[in-house]
Formats: structure tokens, sequence, C-alpha cells
């Protein structure tokens, strides 16, 4: 993946010396689902009353930031990497919504270490990578890539990019309301609720492969094989196999290995936000 020249700093967030506080009570992987943080996360199961159970709990974490230097661009760490990265993405949807006759409105990742604050409430790092939004930023802390590589096999910087790139599709489902027309349907049936998160996160791996069909970072094929490989070890069915649990699809938040891959590829392959309608296909 090449990402060269400077970086717009003023899109991260940096909150990695900020270490004052406890993480959200309870909590473990997996237990975040949709509404208020729709979540990268790493196990299946989960809904959103668990997400206001979590996010009800007492913290006292900190926002204070700092300032972030990359004088060699993406190459200078892995802060700059991701930077560069949120750059390129935010710009691939500037570009993608203008095209369309809107208007992409850009964010913040935030990077942390252990715990924050969040528009959504305390977070910790156990949920993994999520985007808030009711502050509309993206968080992330970056031993999540370590245990991407080491626990879930799932090495090299487009895996990383994949990851950044499907919480940024998150932020496009809120800027075109979709976010909430999920929310709605949620309270209307709750009994529904764990299909329509796994739609909602199939079609943020389907924005990231439309992201990847567009980027000007020049990947190539061995690029795409990273992110589907990133895909596939966050599947639920796989998650709740090496767990050692029964595969039980009703419990699922984020969907399969397999259809993780499949809604990335149909991104990557169309390029078009109508290419990802995951909402109106028959099955996912």
């Amino acid at each position: 993946m090449r990402l060269r020249g400077n970086v717009d700093t003023s899109q991260i967030e940096d909150r990695r010396g900020s270490r004052r506080g406890v993480a959200i009570g309870g909590g473990g992987l997996g237990i975040v689902g949709v509404v208020l943080a729709i979540v990268f996360t790493l196990a299946g199961g989960g809904n959103s009353a668990d997400v206001l159970r979590q996010l009800e709990a007492p913290s006292a974490t900190s926002t204070d930031s700092q300032p972030l230097n990359c004088p060699n661009g993406a190459q200078t760490n892995t802060a700059c990497f991701v930077t560069a990265v949120v750059n390129d993405v935010q710009a691939t949807w500037s570009d993608i919504f203008a095209n369309s006759g809107r208007h992409y409105q850009d964010t913040k990742l935030v990077l942390y270490t252990d715990a924050t604050s969040s528009g959504c409430g305390p977070a910790n790092s156990a949920v993994g990578p999520f985007y808030c939004p009711a502050d509309r930023k993206v968080y992330l802390d970056l031993g999540f890539f370590q245990e991407l590589r080491d626990r879930f096999g799932a090495p090299g910087d487009f895996a990383q990019a994949y990851v950044i790139a499907h919480e940024f599709g998150h932020h496009v489902q809120n800027l075109l309301g979709t976010s909430d027309r999920v929310y709605r349907a949620e309270q209307q049936n709750r009994g529904n609720a764990n299909a329509l998160s796994v739609r909602l996160e199939l079609q943020a791996d389907c924005y990231a492969g439309v992201w990847a069909a567009h980027t000007s970072a020049q990947p190539d094929p061995s690029d795409f094989n990273e992110a589907l490989d990133a895909a596939a070890a966050v599947g639920d069915d796989r998650l709740q196999k090496e767990a050692g649990q029964r595969v039980n699809q009703d419990t699922w938040t984020h969907g399969s290995s397999a259809e993780r891959m499949h809604w990335f590829q149909r991104g990557l392959s169309g390029g078009s936000i109508s290419d990802c309608d995951t909402f109106s296909a028959s099955s996912v």
C-alpha cells in the first residue's frame, strides 16, 4: 500500500498520553452492538440494550489530546500511517459524495490508550475500534492492530486500512441517515435487532470495498487479500468457533466470515454506494 506525501493531522485527536480514569464496567470483547456505538467488535452477540448498559457505567476517562507530528508522512510511525489512511478515506468519500450531488462532512479519528470518553459514553480498548454517531468520531486503540495480527492471523497494512475504512463506512451511514433508520426499526422490533445489526455491519464492509476501489493509495492484489483475511478473521461464525461456542446465527451482529468477505468484494468490484444495499438483499 503506497501512501506518500504529507499527512493532515488535523483529522486526528491523539489522546494516547491521557490514561487517567477507569474503563467501562462489565465489558469484554464483542458486547457492544449497534445504536450508540456501532462497533467493529471481535465476537458475536450483543444488542442495543447491551450498549446502553455499558455506556451508563461510571467513568472518569480523559479527553486530553496532544499534537501529532508526522515529519516523514505515513512512514513516520503507525499513528501517522493511520492518519494517512484517514486522509485518503475521507478524500475518497468526499469525491464520491460530490459526484452524486451530496456533501461529505469530514470527521476525526481519536487515538487512545486503554480507555477514553466519547460522545456515546466511556469506552475501553476491549470493544475494539468503533464509530460513535453522537459525536461522529471513530475511536481506535492502536493495540488492536497487534491483536488483529497475532490473535486473528490478519497482518498487513491494508488489513489495518480495511478496519479504518469499515469504521468510516459507519460515518457514511450516519451522513446518509441509514443509522437513524436502523435505530428506529430496531426500537419497533427488538427481536430483529441482531439481523439489522448484521446488515448494517456488512454494508460498512461494502463501503470499505467502495473506498478500496477508488483509493489513491495504489493497492495491488496482495493488499486486497489482506483486507479479505481481516474480514474473514472477524466473522461471527469464526469467532464463535474459536471461543469454543456453538455457531449460532441468531446471535450474530456482524455477519459470517463469508458474508463479510462477499460484501467487501462487492463494494470493491462495483465501486458504488448503490452496490451496497444490504437491507434490500434477500439474503446477506
